[in-house]
């Protein structure tokens, strides 16, 4: 069912539309330029997200009377148009949600899942006996993973929304066919993958128009993707995994549409028609850690955000960080990091094929025990040996030596929403690679996931078992963090952010710098960051303080930027603060459906 793929461009401050021939004619409706706003106080209710358009659309449902939940999959799936390479229905991700009415944190596992044909061995090479190269295995159809986004937007509608899918889906329908313009950022990821695009006729032929990235300022258009909203609407997402939509899917996996000239082996996908049958989208029970006094949820296995951020403050509770030096204080944050980080790469995994101590892991023993390896004049060196979360703490085990960090995407994206009856979502979603395996789907306008490539292709430790091995059914091991925290039983916070593996630590970050070091929210999200992943080194933002820290024996590997996080804070007098990125990833949006006066 491909639809005529178009793009539009500005020419002389008329808008045109360009087909595949070359041919120009005017259109009628052009999308209208929103500027974005990184920080907006208010009343009844807030969105933020990477996006101005998204942002836009979540406010707009709060405004009409929608909830929380309606508006968060309402910017879903704008997120979907608007910042494809990060997210969409070719996808997953997981949704955390606090009901006022009842007080009570529910999540979403919206996760892709392997193919049943999916064994341990599938990413190694059979000829050289070596895990693949990581750059073939994401461009290919062997990194796609069962679409998990359409049934969570689904599920979360369904048990607590206000809306239909349908009705959720038509800002996203409207933006897809007017189009929306072209900034910096949209331009640049695109340059930056455009040689794997162009390896596919879908994929060059949607993103790479005329040949070439888009240009700053022209207008993009997705009709094929309105079409696909369209066709959801109407008939639900059981398109996708009982129908036709489906089928296409399972026919791009298997057979990728690479493109005349590619000389590069182009690895097909395992996936089948009753991998989509069989998915399913549970919901889990959060985690939950206390910290100074505040309840601090997020989410379960298979995700490791919700267990490394809560281990990680767990162990930082034990220490007065506001009484410390900014150094120290600093210091402690990076060690427990490395410490949690240690502990997730050997014992968390997808729990419906591997057993997570998840309560061990979050226990106060176990915080003590690796808690006593932190010395206040010296870094630890990694990588550490995990501890042993067995019920049995006593005394101070040796630090030893761990298995090597693996890696992971850095994609994906986070939006939070909050409406005037104190609902709140803290939603992240992903494709994970930016770009996600790069391979559009004929016709229907969406790239597909390289989640996959999330599993550790080979352990990475002999003789040390692995949680994270593929497997079939089995869902990889994510870092999304999407967190919610309560003071008293109400919202106090909501933050999220993507980034790969540094979700984890910007989350954490965020959360130390409003909660001990005295910081706004909004301070905390523009602070320079810093990532400590049980490496040897720590990735660090250009502007964060390394001095004193290296003193001590840390050691600092430049990184442009970490994360693009949002969040909300609740203040009195039911007023809302929305948080997004002043200027990582090229500024996010905050907005509120009553400004403050």
């Amino acid at each position: 069912m491909a639809a005529r793929r178009e793009t539009l461009v500005t020419l002389a401050g008329l808008v045109l539309v360009g087909t595949l021939a070359g041919s120009t004619a005017p259109v009628a409706a052009a999308p209208r330029q929103t500027s974005k706003q990184p920080v907006a106080t208010g009343y009844l209710g807030a969105v933020a997200t990477v996006d101005p358009e998204a942002t836009r659309a979540g406010v707009e449902v709060l405004r009409r009377g929608g909830n929380a939940v309606d508006a968060a999959v309402a910017a879903a799936a704008v997120l979907g148009v608007t910042e494809p390479y990060s997210a969409g229905i070719g996808g997953g991700g997981f949704f955390v949600y606090y009901d006022a009415r009842t007080g009570r944190v529910h999540t979403i596992d919206g996760r892709e899942t392997a193919p049943q044909r999916m064994r341990e061995d599938s990413f190694i090479d059979p000829a050289t006996g070596q895990p693949m190269k990581f750059e073939d295995a994401v461009s290919s159809g062997l990194s796609v993973g069962v679409p998990g986004t359409p049934l969570t937007w689904d599920r979360a509608l369904r048990r607590w929304g206000t809306t239909s899918l349908a009705q959720a889906l038509r800002p996203a329908i409207r933006i897809a066919e007017r189009g929306f313009v072209v900034d910096e950022t949209f331009r640049q990821q695109t340059a930056e993958n455009e040689k794997r695009f162009r390896e596919f006729t879908s994929t060059r032929e949607l993103f790479l128009p005329g040949g070439e990235p888009p240009r700053v300022g022209s207008v993009f258009r997705n009709p094929d993707l309105a079409a696909t909203y369209r066709e959801i609407a109407r008939h639900g997402v059981g398109v996708l995994y009982r129908g036709e939509l489906g089928r296409d899917i399972v026919r791009t996996v298997q057979h990728p549409p690479v493109a005349p000239g590619v000389t590069r082996k182009v690895a097909p996908g395992l996936l089948e028609t009753s991998d989509l049958a069989r998915y399913t989208a549970p919901l889990r029970e959060p985690t939950h850690v206390t910290y100074r006094g505040l309840d601090v949820y997020g989410m379960a296995p298979p995700s490791s955000g919700g267990s490394t951020v809560g281990e990680a403050l767990n162990i930082l509770e034990r220490y007065d960080l506001s009484a410390m030096s900014r150094t120290q204080a600093l210091h402690h944050y990076l060690e427990a990091s490395r410490l949690a980080f240690a502990d997730r790469n050997r014992w968390v995994g997808d729990p419906d094929f591997v057993k997570v101590p998840l309560q061990e892991l979050l226990s106060q023993g176990f915080a003590a025990e690796r808690a006593c390896l932190i010395r206040p004049d010296r870094a630890l060196q990694s990588p550490i040996a995990p501890g042993e979360p067995d019920g049995r703490y006593a005394g101070c085990p040796a630090a030893g030596t761990g298995a090597r960090e693996p890696y992971e995407g850095r994609s994906t994206t986070h939006l939070t929403v909050a409406d005037r009856w104190g609902n709140v979502v803290a939603y992240t979603l992903t494709i994970e690679q930016t770009g996600g395996s790069g391979i559009v789907v004929p016709g229907r306008g969406f790239l597909l996931n390289n989640e996959l490539t999330d599993f550790n292709f080979a352990p990475l430790q002999a003789g040390v078992p692995d949680p994270n091995l593929p497997g079939p059914g089995k869902r990889p091991r994510s870092s999304m963090s999407p967190t919610i925290v309560l003071r008293d039983g109400r919202p106090l916070l909501a933050v999220g952010s993507p980034g790969g593996a540094t979700i984890i630590t910007t989350v954490l970050q965020i959360l130390v710098s409003r909660l001990d070091l005295g910081m706004s929210l909004p301070e905390a999200v523009a602070a320079p960051r810093a990532s400590q992943r049980n490496g040897a080194s720590t990735e660090a933002e250009p502007a964060f303080e390394t001095g004193g820290l290296t003193a001590l024996g840390h050691r600092f590997q430049q990184r442009e930027e970490i994360g693009a996080a949002t969040g909300i804070e609740f203040l009195t007098g039911h007023r809302m603060t929305a948080v997004a990125e002043p200027t990582r990833r090229g500024g996010g949006s905050a907005m509120v459906v009553a400004p403050k006066r």
